[in-house]
Formats: structure tokens, C-alpha cells, sequence
């Protein structure tokens, strides 16, 4: 079930499948790279999960297309050139926060990662509770191949998701890895085989989470969130710093 106006050209898309809300970023031409006009989207999307939170048991998060999302908006980025690096350091705490606001939704949120995941579009997806990968499934954090500070959490949840060694050698290196050697670094949980069946399987294990005792999956997420969460926003703030500088 499409929650949206049939008119509107959505760049985040929200269908209602049972008690399952799926959010789909929805710019498969761009592969699903975080836009303005996704970054608005996505906004108004977890607005509408929040306001009818009691409809659901659980979230998943894909991309439309052969992508789960190519990260930062690089006409957007470039832009950031041109500004001042104070400006900078806010702009890109704030962009972060408009993405990480997922793990502000009451419910766990499964990653379907269907395709490419990259830099900021990877981030997105360890700011989720589990991810199901696709087994060649690209992914990785490039940053420092295009000259940046890694952000949106990568220094603090790849650490917290598979250790300071893994973040120590996808973050310094730039290594771009498939949905296997990710499964085998255990920044993924499930592996699925290539094409939609990672959407179908990360949708089959929402249904099952969704099928549980609401109070005790809602209550159990913040639990679980609360002692990951712990040094999360100095990294953000750490990372905005350091990408400032990088402009």
C-alpha cells in the first residue's frame, strides 16, 4: 500500500506492507545519491512513521533500482568549497542528523541493501538496527579517496557493529567489499542472493519482528540503541570538525 499522493514524484517512497512500513529511496537514475530533494523526502517520510508509529512493528530501508544509495550528492558536496569552514561543520552535522533521525523511529529498522552502498548511502545503512545484503552487493566508505574525513557516524558504528579493527581498515583504505566479505566482517547479518531478494528477505524478517509483543520490541530497541548510542554525537560533531577542515 503506497502512503503517498499517486501525483506526487517522491524521491523517498513509503508503502505500508502489513504492519511493515518500507521506505524506498526512491532515485534509481541517480542511484539513490542523497539529493536535496531525498534528504527532504526522507524527512517527511520519518515524520509520517512517527505520527503513526502504532501502524507498524518495523521498518525496512532500500533502494529503487539496482542501488541502495551512491552516498553524498556530489554537486551538493562541491558546494561545500565554496563555503566557510565554521558554516561547513554545522551544515554537515545538521545533514548528518537529517539521515541518522532513523534510529529516532520507535521500531527496529532493517537495511535491504540491494545494490551499491556507498559513503554516506553505507552510513545509512549501519545507522540501522540489522542489515540483509545482497552477496555481491558492493559497499564501503571512500572518503578518504575523495579527500574527506569519513562522517555520519562511520568512525563510531562500523567500531560498535564490527570493531575497530574493521573500521580501522574499510575506513583508511577505502576498500570498496561485496555482501560476502561484509557478512564475513559481520557488518551484515544475512546475506541473500543478488537481484530483489534481499528486499524480499529483509521484508520476511520484519514481518516476523513486527508479529511480536509491540511493547516488549519497542522498549527492547531502546535498550539495545541506548548503549550504542554512547559517544555517538561527540563522534558526529568530531567528524563535521574534521570534514570542515577538508573543504
Amino acid at each position: 500500500q503506497n502512503l503517498q499522493p499517486a501525483s506526487a514524484v517522491m524521491a523517498v517512497r513509503l508503502d505500508k506492507v502489513g504492519r511493515v512500513a518500507r521506505i524506498i529511496l526512491n532515485q534509481p537514475d541517480k542511484m539513490n545519491a542523497m539529493t536535496a530533494q531525498l534528504v527532504e523526502d526522507f524527512g517527511q517520510v520519518l515524520e509520517s512513521i512517527h505520527l503513526n508509529a502504532s501502524d507498524y512493528g518495523a521498518v525496512v530501508i532500500t533502494g529503487a533500482g539496482k542501488a541502495f544509495s551512491a552516498g553524498g550528492d556530489q554537486a551538493w558536496l562541491k558546494q561545500r568549497c565554496k563555503d566557510t569552514a565554521s558554516r561547513n561543520s554545522q551544515i554537515m552535522h545538521d545533514f548528518y542528523h537529517r539521515f541518522l533521525a532513523v534510529r529516532s523511529l520507535p521500531l527496529p529498522v532493517v537495511a535491504a541493501i540491494n545494490g551499491p552502498a556507498v559513503g554516506a548511502g553505507m552510513c545509512l545503512a549501519m545507522a540501522c538496527d540489522i542489515r540483509v545484503a545482497s552477496r555481491s552487493a558492493k559497499m564501503g566508505f571512500p572518503f578518504v579517496s575523495l579527500g574527506l574525513h569519513p562522517g555520519m557516524g562511520a568512525t563510531h558504528m562500523i567500531a560498535t557493529v564490527a570493531g575497530y579493527e574493521t573500521a580501522y581498515r574499510l575506513l583508511l583504505t577505502g576498500d570498496m567489499i561485496t555482501g560476502e566479505e561484509a557478512k564475513e566482517l559481520r557488518l551484515v547479518s544475512q546475506l541473500a542472493a543478488d537481484g530483489p531478494a534481499a528486499q524480499a528477505d529483509a521484508l520476511a524478517l520484519a514481518e516476523r519482528i513486527a508479529a511480536q509483543s509491540p511493547v516488549a520490541v519497542r522498549t527492547l530497541v531502546r535498550s539495545l540503541r541506548r548503549k550504542q548510542e554512547e559517544g555517538l554525537e561527540a563522534a558526529l560533531w568530531r567528524e563535521a570538525d574534521a570534514q570542515e577542515h577538508c573543504y
